[in-house]
Order: structure tokens, then C-alpha cells, then sequence
């Protein structure tokens, strides 16, 4: 494995969300809201058809509206949709995508794998809770805490364990 675009995912300098809503229950809801609370410093931009602003920042239809490629990429959208997205935001110029999608089939995978391998897009999941950067103030996950910052680094696939080692370091004020 190679370290190329790893800085775009762990220090971004501007993420879209894609399939961001408004609705409480949504993984693009919480992904949204803790995108914009954990004060990330550059540009986020909501990408969803279903609407015109959220939380009074214009949301965009599709990828090929936005003003610029991201650096960054959240997918929250069905499975069938992520093998596009991800040959759409490599030829935009993206660098990074995390997948929060599940329910992938092997060929919609390997789909995803080759159009990310294509555009040399570097791929967090599918299926995972996302990825919190505190140095970076990027909570792009749908964690319901966020982490704080400090001198600990924590990887794992499973987001029940990360979640648990979340609640764990708060209670004990570790970052």
C-alpha cells in the first residue's frame, strides 16, 4: 500500500458531502452535521437533487456542479449509485473518497475499486462509520461524538469499537 493522497483524506482542503440531508435519520444528516460543527476550516458543500439549501448553504444536484472538485468526498448514497460517483469525483480531480455505503455486492465493489484505481482516488470503506481528523477539525463520520484533539492516534475497522473507545476517551478527556 502506498501512501498516495493519504493528506487528502486525513488533512482535506475542501469536502463535499454527498447525499447530505436534512432528514433526522439520514447518514447524510449526522455526516453533515458533524462536518459543520467539528469547524472544519474549508469548503463543504452539500451534494443532493432533493434540494436547494441546508442549514442555509446551497446544496448542489451532482457532483458536476460543484464549484471545484473536492479534495474529499463523503458518500452516503444507495449502493448502485457509488462506482459512478467515484468515476465522476476522479475525473473531477478528487484525491480521497470515504464510503459510508453498505450493502455493496462484489461486483459494485470491484466496480467502485476500479474506477478509484482508474483516477488513483484513495478509498476509506465502504461500510464504515467515516474518519475523525481533530487536528484537521473533520469529523466526516456519522459517530455521535466527536474525537478531541490530542497526542492518540486510533484506527480500526469496526465503528462499534471505535465508537466505544470515543465514549471511552471523553469520559477520561483524551484526545
Amino acid at each position: 500500500m502506498s501512501i498516495r493522497h493519504l493528506d487528502s483524506l486525513f488533512d482535506p482542503a475542501s469536502v463535499a458531502v454527498i447525499g447530505a440531508s436534512e432528514r433526522p435519520a439520514r447518514v447524510g444528516s449526522t455526516v453533515w452535521r458533524n462536518l459543520r460543527a467539528s469547524g472544519f476550516p474549508g469548503p463543504c458543500w452539500p451534494v443532493n437533487p432533493k434540494y436547494l439549501f441546508l442549514d442555509r448553504e446551497r446544496v448542489y444536484p451532482d457532483v458536476a456542479s460543484l464549484p471545484q472538485a473536492p479534495e474529499l468526498a463523503v458518500i452516503c448514497t444507495p449502493p448502485a449509485t457509488v462506482p459512478g460517483l467515484i468515476e465522476t469525483l476522479g475525473r473531477r480531480g478528487t484525491r480521497a473518497a470515504i464510503v459510508l455505503t453498505a450493502g455493496l455486492d462484489r461486483a459494485t465493489k470491484q466496480a467502485m475499486l476500479d474506477a478509484a484505481r482508474k483516477h488513483l482516488v484513495r478509498i476509506l470503506g465502504p461500510n464504515c462509520l467515516g474518519l475523525l481528523s481533530p487536528h484537521a477539525k473533520l469529523n466526516a463520520s456519522f459517530a455521535h461524538i466527536d474525537a478531541q484533539p490530542g497526542g492518540l492516534a486510533f484506527v480500526s475497522q469496526s465503528g462499534a469499537l471505535v465508537t466505544a473507545m470515543l465514549d471511552w476517551a471523553q469520559g477520561r478527556g483524551i484526545g
